[in-house]
């Protein structure tokens, strides 16, 4: 941004420059041109008084001798004709292209060209006058000035011009630098708080007291939303992770006492009833516990430390293989040897592994495939739990990760619906990305990256 504007500031002064440098530059290079023109005007009308009478006696003995001198002394070429063009005198080089001029002299009219003498344009400086005597057009006297001195003297006008623009445009590009960093840091502090805070960290703020007066006051009050949405999402956890354990009590006294009724329950029905009950107990335990492990994986700053992915995941599905066994599925690895260092919070590649595969191992019929797998990829450990189970639209993944999320073919599944809502926080948590997609030819397929790092022997 503070580039874009220092260009902006940067353009206007050129576009300002230009206008008035390129105005004034011409107007110089006119007064210069006028200022020669009149010059040699006035010689070609002093050779012209002296050329009358001279025309009208035919000596010009004279009048040579001036126009000799005029020439030795300047350089400049001069020309005499009389009123039938006849040359009568010349000195120096040949003027070409002079007939224009000697015709509009002749009638009557004093003539120059070029009309400005440019830096560009390399032609001489040609002034005719008419020699007149008594109204009567005698001849016409003819000047031409090499323009050299004058093309240096309008372009050394016009780099100095150039100089000063450019040292303006020096001096623009430095103060609209600060002026811009000025302006501008607060803002840049507080795009950069407002990522932090997007990425997990509450407790970023941006310094008070920078920049002009309606961007301090707009960093106070990014500051103080910052503090009540902090205070706020402090207070939600800390209600649900409160709640969660203090029901806890009572819970399991309320099951003890549901126990403790089955003993002296006769009644089938009633015992059916019971064992209803005490399920639902064990769900709702299921679901303080979700609560808890929830309320914890978002709570604040995380310490991130190095794992084998690769030992971990094969950790955990050596852990689950008694469950395989009972429920006749087929729980396989597909694991390299050499290991697989990946950045992530502690226990958080466990507890989401143990939530993917017992999610995994709950939607897989009898006879099923459930695979574990982990490879390296882009930068990272990328750990995929895929089953042949039912699946999930696109739809369904995108919203398999809200807390108490169920798809209504799912809900007699056990389960609280919080167990990919804890891994996707624990994932983020750790840096990574957790995502959900159908499986080539049926099934889900849940999918950890975690960023990688270097593991230091032991």
């Amino acid at each position: 941004m503070r580039n874009r504007l220092v260009g902006t500031y940067v353009l206007l002064l050129c576009m300002v420059l230009l206008a008035l440098e390129l105005p004034l530059a011409i107007a110089l290079t006119n007064r210069e041109t006028e200022r020669v023109v009149a010059d040699r005007l006035a010689d070609a009308t002093r050779f012209a008084s002296l050329a009358a009478p001279a025309l009208r006696s035919g000596e010009l003995e004279s009048l040579t001798d001036e126009l000799r001198s005029y020439h030795d002394l300047y350089g400049i070429a001069t020309m005499v004709v009389d009123q039938d063009q006849r040359v009568l005198s010349v000195f120096g080089d040949p003027v070409t292209g002079a007939d224009g001029a000697i015709r509009g002299a002749l009638a009557g009219r004093q003539v120059s060209s070029p009309s400005t003498v440019w830096p560009w344009q390399s032609l001489p400086l040609v002034v005719a006058v008419p020699v007149s005597d008594g109204g009567a057009v005698l001849g016409s006297v003819l000047t031409a000035s090499p323009t050299g001195p004058n093309r240096r003297w309008v372009v050394v006008t016009w780099a100095e011009l150039g100089l000063g623009g450019l040292a303006a445009v020096a001096a623009c590009v430095l103060t609209a630098h600060r002026l811009a960093g000025w302006v501008l840091r607060p803002v840049t502090r507080l795009d950069a708080a407002a990522h932090e805070i997007a990425a997990g960290s509450t407790d970023a703020r941006v310094q008070p007291g920078l920049g002009p007066p309606e961007l301090r006051r707009l960093s106070v009050s990014f500051n103080e939303m910052a503090d009540a949405v902090a205070s706020s999402l402090e207070r939600q956890r800390s209600f649900v992770a409160h709640a969660s354990h203090q029901l806890r009590n009572p819970l399991t006294v309320l099951r003890l006492r549901i126990e403790d009724l089955g003993g002296r329950l006769a009644d089938d029905s009633a015992r059916d009833d019971h064992t209803v009950a005490l399920a639902e107990t064990d769900r709702f335990a299921d679901v303080l516990d979700g609560l808890l492990a929830l309320a914890r994986a978002e709570r604040g700053q995380h310490q991130v430390s190095l794992v084998d992915a690769a030992t971990v995941a094969r950790d955990r599905v050596a852990a689950w293989q008694p469950l395989v066994a009972r429920r006749d599925i087929s729980l396989v690895t597909e694991l390299p040897s050499d290991p697989l260092p990946a950045c992530a919070v502690a226990t958080a590649l466990d507890q989401s592994l143990d939530a993917l595969i017992d999610n995994a191992l709950k939607f897989t019929p009898a006879g099923g495939r459930v695979e574990v797998s982990a490879a390296e990829l882009s930068g990272g450990v990328a750990i995929r739990v895929r089953d042949t189970g039912p699946g999930m639209t696109d739809e369904q993944c995108r919203r398999a990760t809200e807390r108490f999320w169920r798809a209504a073919d799912t809900q007699n599944v056990d389960g609280a619906g919080l167990g990919l809502s804890i891994v996707a926080a624990l994932i983020e948590a750790s840096g990574g990305r957790f995502t959900l997609a159908p499986a080539d030819g049926g099934g889900l397929e849940a999918t950890i990256w975690l960023p990688g790092g270097k593991l230091t022997p032991k």
